[in-house]
This record gives C-alpha cells, sequence and structure tokens, in this order.
C-alpha cells in the first residue's frame, strides 16, 4: 500500500499496515516493531503537507480507534482516530462544544493535536490547550494516561508522534454556544494601522488579504446569547460551496494556465467580496469546506511583529513578481504551555501562505521563510516548511527539554521518520 497525503505532496510506502481496534492492537504493534528491528506510525487522515506521518515501518491506520470512551459535565474522553467533524456532532447531540478549533473538520483528533492544529482566538488556544489529559502507548509498550502538572503531559500534546503512539485524548469541553459571525472589507493599509483594536476587540479574529490587491475579507467570530439566524441552505450552497470552492477553483485553473491574469483575477475576487453575517452553533461558524487542493507554509511570530511580517510579505511578492492566487491568511493566539506549541509562551500571530497544488511556487515560500525566520518564526509542525533542529532549539525555550525526554522514553527512535529526523536531530 502507498500512503498519500490530501495535498498528494507526501507519499510512502510502509511494509506494513495494521487497523489497531484497541489500545492492546497498538501495544502488539509496538512491540512487535521493537522486536523486529521496524519503525512503527500512527497516521491521521493525511492532512499535513509534511512528512511527518509516513513510516517505512508500521503504519496504524485510525479508523479502529473511534468515537467517546467516556463523558462528564465538562470532559470528553475521546478515541484518537476520531474525526473531529464526528467529534463536533456527539458533542453537539449533548448540548456540548469545543471553546475553539481549526477551521477542518477531517483531521483525526490526535492527528490534529499532536501536530499544533490551532485556530484563531483573543482569549482560547489551539486543541492541545484544550487537553486535559492523553493516553499514549510507550517505545517500551507500556501504557501512560498523563495530566496536567507532568512532564509527558506538556510534552506530549503537541508531541508530533515522537514520544508514544496517542490512543485517547480528554478534552474540556463546555455548553453549546453560538457564534455572530461577520464578515466585510477592509483594505490591509487600514488593518495594518488597527490590529491591535482588531484584535482586542473580538474573541475570534480572521482576515484573509488579496495579493495584488489592497483587499482583505474580514471574518469575526464573537459569542452571541441568539437566537440563531444561520444563513438559508440556498445562501451557505453559495458561499460555502460555489464562491469559495467551485468558482475559486475555476479562478486558480484559469491562473494556472494564464498567470498573467492572475492580478486581474484577483482585482475581480476582491470587488466581489460583500459584508454578511450569521449567528450559528460555533463549530458551523468555526469550520469551512475546503475543496480546491493547495500546499501551505504557516509561520507563528509574536504578535508584535505581526504588521511588519505583511508589510514585508506584501512587498517581496510585488518586487519579485509572483502570480499569486490564494490569499494570505491571519490569524492569532493567546500564550501556551504545550512545549512544541507554535505559541509557547508568547500571544501569536500567524501567517499562512497557499500556492494552488497544480503549480508550486517554491521560491515564493522561500522568500517568505526568509522573512518569518527572521522575525523568530516558528513553523507549523503540519506545514510546508525547511528548518532544522538548529534553528528550531533556537526559538523554543523547552526543545532541550523535548529531545531529553524523548531520549529517555525511545532511546532507539522506534517512533522517529526522515521528517522527525530533520526537526528533532
Amino acid at each position: 500500500m502507498v500512503f498519500t497525503n490530501w495535498a498528494r505532496n507526501q507519499s510512502g510506502t510502509p511494509a506494513e499496515v495494521r487497523t489497531p481496534a484497541s489500545v492492546a492492537d497498538v501495544v502488539r504493534a509496538v512491540v512487535d516493531a521493537a522486536a523486529s528491528g521496524r519503525r512503527v506510525r500512527m497516521v491521521g487522515t493525511g492532512h499535513s503537507f509534511t512528512g511527518v506521518a509516513l513510516t517505512d515501518g508500521i503504519m496504524l491506520r485510525p479508523h479502529g480507534l473511534t468515537g467517546v470512551r467516556s463523558w462528564a459535565d465538562d470532559r470528553v474522553t475521546v478515541l484518537a482516530g476520531t474525526p473531529l467533524r464526528v467529534l463536533n456532532e456527539l458533542l453537539g447531540e449533548r448540548g456540548l462544544a469545543l471553546s475553539n478549533m481549526g477551521d477542518i473538520t477531517e483531521q483525526t483528533v490526535a492527528g490534529a493535536i499532536q501536530t499544533g492544529t490551532h485556530g484563531t482566538g483573543r482569549d482560547s488556544g489551539g486543541l492541545a490547550d484544550q487537553v486535559t489529559e492523553l493516553e499514549l502507548v510507550l517505545a517500551d509498550g507500556s501504557v501512560a494516561t498523563v495530566g496536567p502538572g507532568e512532564d509527558l503531559f506538556d510534552a506530549a500534546r503537541v508531541g508530533l508522534g515522537a514520544l508514544g503512539v496517542l490512543t485517547a485524548v480528554t478534552l474540556r469541553v463546555e455548553p453549546a454556544f453560538l457564534l455572530h459571525n461577520r464578515r466585510h472589507r477592509l483594505p490591509l493599509s487600514e488593518i495594518l494601522g488597527s490590529l491591535d483594536s482588531l484584535v482586542s476587540a473580538n474573541e475570534h479574529l480572521d482576515f484573509f488579504w488579496v495579493p495584488h490587491t489592497d483587499a482583505c475579507l474580514v471574518k469575526t467570530n464573537n459569542r452571541d446569547p441568539g437566537p440563531a439566524s444561520p444563513p438559508s441552505a440556498v445562501k451557505r450552497w453559495m458561499d460555502n460551496v460555489f464562491l469559495e470552492n467551485t468558482a475559486f477553483g475555476a479562478a486558480c485553473a484559469v491562473g494556472a494556465r494564464l498567470p498573467g491574469l492572475i492580478p486581474r483575477i484577483n482585482a475581480v475576487s476582491a470587488a466581489a467580496l460583500g459584508d454578511s453575517e450569521s449567528v450559528d452553533t460555533s463549530y458551523k461558524i468555526f469550520t469551512a469546506r475546503r475543496d480546491v487542493r493547495f500546499l501551505e507554509m504557516e509561520y507563528a511570530l509574536p504578535r508584535h511583529h505581526l504588521t511588519q511580517a505583511l508589510r514585508e510579505t506584501r512587498d517581496l511578492i510585488e518586487r519579485m513578481n509572483w502570480k499569486i492566487t490564494f490569499p494570505v491568511e491571519v490569524r492569532v493566539t493567546p500564550p501556551s504551555d504545550a512545549w512544541l506549541s507554535t505559541a509557547y509562551d508568547r500571544a501569536s500571530a500567524y501567517i499562512a501562505c497557499h500556492i494552488y497544488r497544480p503549480t508550486p511556487n517554491p521560491a515564493y515560500f522561500e522568500g517568505v521563510e526568509e522573512i518569518m525566520t527572521r522575525l523568530e518564526g516558528r513553523p507549523h509542525w503540519g506545514k510546508l516548511h525547511t528548518r532544522d533542529a538548529f534553528y528550531l532549539s533556537k526559538v523554543y525555550p523547552r526543545f532541550a527539554d523535548f529531545t531529553a525526554l524523548r531520549d529517555r522514553l525511545d532511546p532507539r527512535r522506534l517512533f522517529t521518520n526522515e521528517y522527525l529526523d530533520l526537526v528533532l536531530g
């Protein structure tokens, strides 16, 4: 079997594929891998753009480890392979919700947590910050359950699968709530002058700058007492399916064939940006449909560097005359205490650059990466970058603690692969 990720830029052929249906099955796979001198990795649904999930040894597919193990008033323990889409629906049936999440729901719970999926929030962090307990199978075949106050908990929440195979996660949940979503167009030049006030005024801020224009689509989400006023089925289809996927995909395809038209295409897209608002169930507002395949690089910066980074990125695109179809996305999060969280110990801003999958532009990512690394950027673990352990050890204060813990728990590197060799050494 050949494993290929969603973006179709990473693939690998494991020696063996297993679909464990229990923790005991995972333990057996880890013990078998160690005895036979092979490596072992649990994959998710392939939504990472890096090779973080690949293995040439035993690949564990997550489909048999799904569903909820137990419920409590403010906690849910879920098996690692459960897709976020399914978790949202199960929580909704019980009148519960996660406080924050990213916009992709096809990821597994474990895959999203292990690579640092974060969403956007002034006060609420990413998925790893909502974890209250982890269960994982260690390299010696033992099963560890860890919680706050333990080094393994803070290390393994964003652990890249390097410390063990995650089998279950306990997440903090709360009563279901409504979000008031507003979308409106603002000039980038205006946003650059008012970023602090925009962040402080909204619980969740997300904006997209359209290259070759001064236009941004600004999305703000704030809690609302109701009543709900969701978009109609026609409006939801028009925005989420037709405009953001079908029409956008067609524009990308035209731009791929005729790159000179991209600035004009973007100008038309920017002119079409309109105001809208709705009040709906939180996870329906947080999440989005993504059908157009792309490649992505994203960096987390100290928030005070965001304005400079955006200006330099805009100037670089124009100076190099690159033709960029995809918007540049900006999000924010509060500090995190997970050791390898991109937001560890600092209020963070994220700049994400995308390229249409059929027309990769390595120079674009390389140029933006130079800006981000100069400004103390940390690359998203599941998105494209070229940083190695030497660089990462300088921007993560607990990096040496993480690698020391890894040396102790997995001295034979049962859980490693080429990507982990690069980023962890």
